[in-house]
């Protein structure tokens, strides 16, 4: 008697977008919350900029103009990757001349911190096997430049767990960036390709040297 052979369903639901909208529009609001001497021209500036760069991009998306949503959404990723390198350049200029309070400082960390997880956590989720949409292409998640662990499950456990079909959305990749911030590691999820090893040790860099001003800050003023 032939072994039933697991059901593999034959749609399956694309990747949402809006998460990745939510995380720019954070980094937008982190940086209102930044002290004036850490930002660069008037405030409404960075916003407006991510904004009007937001707007053709969920148009492109929403069009199936695929290769113009791409290229926006690289644009708006390094827009908010550079506002948050000059910020925390703008701090590491600062911290010196003392010009910040204990408080402002605490707040600076702490955006600069949470800004850092959500910049990166985007430029993972737009790399990764070519991006939401080559992922949305294909049926399930074989390949990668990170391994997570549904991918190592055999088809009887994915079966099982009703993940024959899954693949990695933004809150994973998130999870991955929040990680790395925190352990300085990747945890559960192995890193295959060099350029995500290459992005973890700029973001763990990031996270470090925010974390050793504010502490250095902190004993200062002890």
């Amino acid at each position: 008697m032939q072994e039933p052979t697991a059901h593999v369903p034959d749609r399956w639901d694309p990747e949402p977008r809006w998460p990745a909208l939510i995380a720019i529009l954070a980094v937008g609001g982190l940086y209102l919350g930044l002290p004036a001497n850490l930002t660069v021209g008037p405030r409404w500036l960075f916003p407006a900029t991510v904004i009007g760069l937001l707007i053709p991009t969920v148009i492109s998306h929403r069009t199936g103009k695929h290769n113009l949503n791409k290229l926006f959404g690289f644009t708006v990723t390094g827009v908010v990757t550079l506002a948050m390198i000059i910020s925390v350049a703008l701090l590491i200029k600062a911290l010196p001349s003392h010009k910040e309070s204990p408080t402002e400082l605490l707040i600076s960390a702490a955006s600069l911190w949470f800004t850092n997880i959500l910049v990166f956590a985007l430029w993972y989720w737009r790399l990764d096997a070519g991006g939401p949409h080559r992922r949305d292409s294909r049926a399930g998640h074989p390949e990668g430049a990170f391994l997570f662990p549904q991918m190592t499950m055999s088809p009887e456990a994915k079966a099982s767990a009703d993940a024959e079909l899954w693949t990695p959305n933004f809150v994973d990749y998130l999870f991955l960036s929040f990680n790395t911030s925190t352990a300085f590691s990747p945890t559960d999820v192995p890193v295959l390709a060099r350029w995500a090893k290459v992005l973890m040790v700029l973001q763990s860099l990031v996270s470090l040297t925010v974390l050793v001003l504010l502490a250095a800050r902190a004993v200062n003023i002890l």
